[in-house]
């Protein structure tokens, strides 16, 4: 997959992961970072503990893997914040 596959890949999969984890921290260039962070950490996990790697751009393993590793993302970013709050 190319880079612009990883940044609609990202601007996607970090707006779906917002959206499911109604957590919004910033614009789209966040949202982007979200995105594409999460599908590395999602292919990475995917990988490692259930042999599924990212896969093409059009595969639905790759957009779950990368959805699921940007709501994790969220999630303990968000539990990283509120403990400094």
């Amino acid at each position: 997959m190319g880079i612009l596959g990883w940044i609609i890949l990202g601007l996607i999969a970090g707006a779906i992961a917002k959206a499911i984890t109604g957590r919004h921290p910033g614009g789209l260039l966040v949202t982007l970072v979200v995105g594409v962070l999460g599908a590395l950490l999602g292919g990475w996990l995917g990988s490692a503990l259930f042999n599924a790697p990212l896969r093409n751009f059009w595969s639905l393993q790759t957009w779950l893997l990368a959805i699921g590793g940007s709501v994790i993302l969220l999630l303990v970013w968000g539990a990283v914040t509120r403990r400094r709050a």
